[in-house]
């Protein structure tokens, strides 16, 4: 399974991102995808979650900021982040979940995010 992510980049305190991550090479359906994130010097943390069935799970942090919405029968999610803060500042990776119990995990390889003041 491989998760590739896009739309990192650099954006200035308040302002907006949007990410996007595809997924390809499984051969069961995911039960969900998502997004998490690694600050320098921090252990990574979930940022949004959805499943198959359209519930989503969102960090403290990020609610009412940033929007998950997702495409599990393509393979798709995405995050939008609006009203950016410093402290959004991290490699953000997505994640997909499938097999009994969600037992099975992916991740791509990270894209970087920087919020400037």
């Amino acid at each position: 399974v491989q998760l590739v992510e896009s739309g990192g980049g650099s954006a200035e305190f308040g302002g907006s991102l949007r990410l996007t991550c595809a997924g390809s090479g499984n051969s069961e359906s995911f039960k969900s995808m998502g997004w998490y994130r690694q600050r320098s010097g921090a252990e990574r943390e979930v940022v949004a979650l959805m499943g198959r069935d359209g519930a989503t799970e969102y960090a403290d942090s990020v609610l009412g900021r940033f929007t998950i919405s997702a495409d599990l029968n393509k393979n798709m999610v995405y995050l939008q982040m609006n009203n950016l803060k410093s402290e959004d500042t991290a490699v953000y990776y997505c994640n997909a979940r499938w097999g009994a119990y969600s037992f099975f995990a992916a991740w791509g390889q990270g894209i970087q995010v920087t919020v400037s003041s």
